[in-house]
C-alpha cells in the first residue's frame, strides 16, 4: 500500500507530496517539528508533544495551523491510512509561503503543515537494546536556541554523520566548558559512580524531551531518584551506565563513547528497567 501524506490540508500520495519552493521552511529552516512514537496501534504522549508544538510556535511568533482538536484528528487519520500500528508520525509547522525576504511575512500569510506516517520494526529497537550503541563526542556548534523543535538541523545532521564514519551511532555534544549538553537528536543520561541517577537540567543549552520527562514519570513510580546536574565528557566516561532517550526509541543504552567502553561494555541494568517500565505509564491516545 502506498503511503499517504497531509499537506495543507488534502491527503496525498506520499511520492507526489510536496511544498512552494518559496516555502520559508525551505529557505530559512523556518519552521518546527515533532516526532512522536505509535506503539500497538497508540500514539504515545500525544498532549505533551502538542503542548511542546504551541511553546514552539509561539517562540517564534507562528501562528497554529489549526485547532488541536482539529490537529489531533488530522493526525489520527494519517496514522490510520498509512495503517501504522508500531511506528511514528511526523509534523512540521512552517510560517508559510511567501516572497523571499528574510523578516516575517505579513500575518495573514497561512502557516504550512506537513504530516506523515511510517511503519517501523520493533524488532530493530530490540536489537539495539540487546547490544547498545556507541557514540562519539563533539564540540557543540550549533545555534543558542535548541530549547525550540525547530527544522534548522543542519548540525545535527553533520554530527551524525561524523558519528556514522567513526562506526558510532550517536554525537553527543560538549560545551565550551567541557559539560555534556545532549545528542544530536537525542537526551543524555548517566548512572553516576555511586548509581545514581543524572541527567542534565533542561533550563539552557537542551531540548527539553518528552520522553525525558515522561521517564521522570517512570523513575517516580520506581522509586528511583534523578538529580537534574550538569555533568562533564570525563564524568560520563567513568559512569556506571549511559543511555540516550528520544521519541521512537525509548532508551538506547550507550556502551562505547570515543572508542572507550562504558561500565563492563554492555548494556546497564538501570535503562532495561525504565525501558520496560515506560509504556505503562505514558499517556496514549487510540488512533
Amino acid at each position: 500500500m502506498p503511503r499517504i501524506a497531509y499537506v495543507n490540508g488534502r491527503y496525498l500520495p506520499h511520492a507526489d507530496a510536496a511544498v512552494h519552493i518559496e516555502d520559508r521552511g525551505y529557505q530559512f529552516a523556518d519552521g518546527v517539528y515533532e516526532v512522536c512514537e505509535i506503539r500497538h496501534g497508540m500514539i504515545v504522549d500525544l498532549t505533551r508533544h502538542l503542548d511542546r508544538l504551541d511553546r514552539s510556535l509561539s517562540e517564534l511568533q507562528m501562528k497554529s495551523p489549526m485547532s488541536r482538536g482539529a490537529l489531533t484528528q488530522v493526525i489520527r487519520e494519517v496514522a490510520r491510512r498509512n495503517r501504522v500500528k508500531n511506528g511514528l508520525f511526523y509534523l512540521q509547522v512552517t510560517r508559510g509561503v511567501a516572497r523571499r525576504d528574510h523578516v516575517y511575512p505579513s500575518a495573514d500569510t497561512p502557516p504550512s503543515l506537513v504530516i506523515t506516517a511510517k511503519i517501523t520494526d520493533p524488532s530493530v529497537i530490540a536489537k539495539k537494546n540487546e547490544t547498545g550503541l556507541k557514540a562519539i563526542t563533539l564540540p557543540d556548534n550549533r545555534w543558542d536556541r535548541v530549547d525550540i523543535k525547530t527544522v534548522g538541523l543542519l548540525p545535527n545532521a553533520m554530527a551524525r554523520q561524523a558519528a556514522k564514519e567513526k562506526g558510532a551511532q550517536e554525537a553527543i555534544y560538549i560545551d565550551s566548558r567541557g559539560m555534556v549538553t545532549e545528542g544530536a537528536a537525542t537526551n543524555v543520561w548517566i548512572v553516576d559512580k555511586d548509581g545514581v541517577l543524572v541527567t542534565r537540567p533542561a533550563e539552557h543549552g537542551i531540548l527539553r524531551g518528552i520522553t525525558r520527562t515522561g521517564l521522570m514519570d517512570v523513575t517516580d513510580r520506581l522509586g528511583i531518584n534523578v538529580q537534574e546536574r550538569e555533568f562533564s565528557r570525563e564524568e560520563m566516561l567513568t559512569a556506571r551506565e549511559v543511555f540516550i532517550t528520544a521519541a521512537t526509541s525509548i532508551c538506547f543504552p550507550i556502551v562505547e563513547i570515543d572508542g572507550q567502553p562504558i561500565g563492563n561494555g554492555h548494556p546497564g541494568a538501570m535503562a532495561e528497567r525504565i525501558r520496560s517500565t515506560f509504556f505503562d505509564v505514558a499517556e496514549k491516545t487510540v488512533i
